[in-house]
């Protein structure tokens, strides 16, 4: 078998700081980029939502500073967290700033990299797989499927106080797209179904609710519209929880994969 080829990693130069997208939890999803800073940073500043396993890939020298950011949660406060990462470049480190699914969606890692070009602090995006992607692709439920929809849209379940967020134009979201993915979704479902219904989505379309998704604690819930908040409680499903509204949540019966990976291995 021939050698794998061998690609030249950008430098992980003192005094920058990259933000680097952990994706949804397995680690085996995580990108080489995101492996290699892993390796080589100084200090990691990471969330609530990169598994811990991720950071048994840290050098071992490597100082390792949790930064929570939970929704609705005491955490730290977003200045905070930039002016923390700014200070340390400042101090010649090599800073990794690590964030759940991917640093530009819903990770607020545009604010960071604006505060840090601000600052004159060089810096490297690193994306990583979107939990409203790769998340529900572990469920067995494409966001596209051509016979069902195609386009969709990506909606947050919270803002930093843990309320739906204000001024979501409901009636163009229901009418947007066939495929609604909603992160973060459990702590507001029933306000979430409710503002969907009354904007004109049928109360018996289909919805999935994929709670940690990627690992192996994973769970995936079929119910409708109407029902999705009481049977998310009588399933007693955890944090973090995606909901994906619309026809292509059926497709988790057909194509969940992991079931079948489990029943094969077993």
């Amino acid at each position: 078998m021939a050698d794998p080829p061998v690609f030249e990693m950008p430098e992980f130069m003192p005094g920058t700081v990259w933000l680097v997208g952990a994706g949804p939890g397995d680690p085996g999803l995580l990108t080489l980029l995101a492996h290699h800073a892993l390796c080589h940073a100084d200090v990691i500043v990471y969330d609530a939502l990169v598994n811990a396993e991720i950071l048994k890939w840290a050098h071992a020298d490597a100082t390792l500073i949790y930064a929570g950011k939970r929704g609705g949660r005491p955490s730290a406060s977003q200045p905070d967290i930039s002016n923390r990462l700014i200070t340390l470049a400042k101090a010649g480190l090599r800073v990794l700033r690590l964030k759940g699914g991917d640093p530009f969606v819903f990770g607020r890692g545009g604010e960071e990299a604006l505060s840090l070009s601000q600052n004159g602090i060089c810096y490297r995006i690193v994306p990583g797989i979107s939990a409203g992607i790769g998340g529900l692709a572990y469920a067995g439920i494409p966001v596209t499927y051509r016979s069902m929809n195609s386009s969709v849209t990506f909606v947050t379940g919270h803002d930093s106080d843990g309320n739906v967020p204000a001024g979501l134009d409901w009636q163009a979201i229901s009418r947007g797209s066939p495929v609604i993915v909603i992160y973060m979704a459990l702590r507001q479902l029933a306000a979430i179904s409710r503002h969907l219904m009354e904007a004109g989505r049928s109360g018996d379309e289909a919805v999935a609710l994929v709670s940690k998704a990627t690992m192996p604690e994973q769970r995936v819930l079929l119910t409708t519209l109407a029902r999705a908040a009481s049977a998310a409680q009588e399933a007693g499903l955890q944090p973090p929880t995606m909901m994906v509204a619309g026809p292509v949540a059926r497709l988790h019966e057909s194509l969940n994969w992991l079931k079948m990976e489990s029943a094969g291995n077993s």
